[in-house]
């Protein structure tokens, strides 16, 4: 057993080495900045912090498992743009990928970012706890044993910190893993560059039936890109989760779920359309709702999600309270606004899968308010309303667009 598993993680570094993942040039930086969840800092703030962290006070933030630096680079831009209180720690085992995330931050100036080679395993020893946050995404499924990964995390979480945590979810992988078999049985101990070759062959063999080419949410290996295509279906090592797993991985690392990114996506009524059947799915335990959720959508890919410790960890996602300041995750009052005024119902995709919701009462007025810099109740102010009148007229729409994870939170 541990022959193999010496074996599997010198396949994985192996892979990481001759293909950084995600494939991304330095030079980009000059045009974009690569935004997502989690890790964006108004989000983390919105999930773990109730809105209220103050980052121009120190902010220590690890990204266990860098890879070429998409976390690490946009939380450090954050970070420097808040002041000069926040750091970064990126750690990975591929010195490859690691080049790439230096060269990424060189290219963007950023002078807040230390970079370890290293495994996430060896950090309770490294001396540079505790972490006021924690991303690890795309890396505890790749680990042999990822409740062990997961234990060397929380050890090096401060006691009011929290994590931002991303694991293959197994419903929406359908037909991954049959076909990481058979390439597995048809390529062992060719090189990197062979193995690439010889699955484009395959998949171009693979039969109209295969499940594989029935998952229309899947495309990695349909991308062109050699890394992508690798990582799904040559990956030396990977398992996926369901909820209940999910939750129980926490558990045993003496963590608690605080919300899945997009919440709304586990709230198993917008897939059910029946009075009854959503009146007995209200009443459920929030796990059991997302789990439900999932089997109704059987199309989630990932699940995303943050996290805090069991007994006095982050303090929890943000309230609607009246100082709170809305933020639009993507600035966008004016659009938005408009497209509210114009229709009803408004469509979103997760994945492929289109899903209708019911736009509420009031949603373009209160959207056209938020500039990021007047607080709840200044918008109550402006509307003449009483605060209970205001909350009860606006707060399904706060709850359909955080539910969305389109608005966050935060302290004025």
């Amino acid at each position: 057993m541990a022959k193999g598993k010496g074996k599997r993680d010198k396949a994985v570094k192996r892979q990481y080495e001759a293909l950084p993942y995600p494939p991304r040039d330095p030079k980009d930086e000059a045009a974009r900045l690569i935004e997502g969840s989690p890790s964006h800092l108004d989000e983390l703030n919105h999930y773990l912090f109730a809105g209220k962290r103050n980052f121009s006070a120190p902010f220590r933030a690890l990204i266990a498992g860098g890879g070429t630096g998409d976390a690490a680079i946009m939380l450090a831009q954050h970070l420097t743009d808040r002041g000069e209180a926040g750091r970064v720690t990126y750690l990975d085992l591929s010195t490859a990928s690691r080049k790439v995330a230096e060269a990424r931050a060189e290219a963007r100036g950023l002078k807040n970012v230390d970079f370890i080679t290293g495994s996430l395993l060896d950090l309770p020893s490294m001396q540079r706890a505790p972490f006021d946050y924690i991303d690890c995404c795309g890396v505890l499924h790749h680990l042999e044993e990822p409740e062990v990964g997961l234990a060397a995390l929380a050890a090096c979480l401060a006691d009011d910190g929290g994590m931002g945590l991303m694991v293959y979810a197994t419903l929406g992988r359908t037909g991954v893993y049959p076909v990481q078999n058979a390439l597995r049985t048809l390529t062992e101990g060719e090189s990197v560059g062979s193995q690439v070759n010889l699955a484009k062959s395959l998949l171009n063999d693979l039969p109209p039936g295969n499940w594989l080419n029935k998952n229309k949410v899947l495309g990695d290996h349909k991308m062109g890109e050699d890394a992508a295509l690798y990582d799904l279906l040559l990956h030396p090592r990977d398992r996926s989760y369901l909820v209940p797993e999910v939750l129980g991985l926490l558990g045993g690392a003496g963590l608690e779920l605080v919300s899945f990114i997009e919440p709304i996506r586990y709230d198993p009524e917008i897939y059910l359309k029946d009075m009854e059947l959503r009146k007995r799915a209200r009443k459920l335990g929030d796990g059991v709702r997302a789990a439900l959720a999932e089997n109704l959508s059987g199309t989630i890919k990932t699940h995303t999600f943050y996290v805090r410790k069991q007994s006095g960890g982050a303090a929890g996602a943000a309230k609607f309270d009246p100082e709170m300041i809305p933020i639009l995750k993507d600035n966008n009052a004016e659009a938005l606004s408009r497209t509210f005024a114009a229709r009803s119902t408004l469509t979103v995709h997760f994945d492929k899968d289109p899903v209708t919701l019911d736009i509420p009462e009031g949603a373009a007025e209160f959207v056209r308010c938020i500039d990021s810099r007047k607080s709840l109740r200044d918008i109550q102010s402006e509307m003449s309303m009483t605060w209970a009148n205001f909350r009860a007229r606006y707060a399904p729409v706060y709850k359909m667009l955080q539910g969305l994870n389109l608005l966050w939170l935060k302290s004025s």
